[in-house]
């Protein structure tokens, strides 16, 4: 089974999109055919960012339900707490805490369609990979 790390914008087009390439990569987790490695960090940023204004009016969701969504993100995936900070990003320092992710929770593989990251393409045997890519060698 790959262990995966995915990036914000992921977990959103999943919300948003639920039968896209993000939306399916989330149903093979939940389904246990992918596990899932989150850092608090991460789940802090996808509700900070589940929280901004235009998305609230695109989901809809209360602030309880994106309450309750990460709660569950935490309940089906490998919590990991990184004891390192990279600055292998320079342009965005905030995408750090997906390869920190990685590492620590020694990913396969880091999912996302953020330019900063897929650039790198591998780091440390973790390769970066957009949805499709990733569900092309699933």
């Amino acid at each position: 089974m790959f262990r995966v790390v995915l990036d914000t914008n992921v977990f959103i087009s999943a919300v948003l999109k639920p039968r896209s390439n993000p939306g399916l990569i989330f149903k093979f987790i939940r389904d246990g055919r992918i596990e899932l490695i989150i850092s608090p960090g991460i789940l802090s940023e996808i509700e900070r960012v589940m929280l901004y204004p235009k998305l609230i009016k695109i989901h809809r969701l209360p602030p309880k339900a994106i309450t309750e969504f990460i709660d569950n993100l935490e309940a089906f995936s490998l919590v990991v707490k990184p004891t390192m900070t990279l600055e292998i990003i320079q342009d965005d320092l905030s995408d750090n805490i997906f390869l920190e992710c990685a590492v620590a929770g020694s990913a396969d593989f880091i999912i996302s369609g953020d330019h900063h990251l897929k650039d790198l393409e591998i780091y440390d045997g973790i390769e970066i990979v957009g949805p499709s890519t990733f569900l092309k060698i699933l």
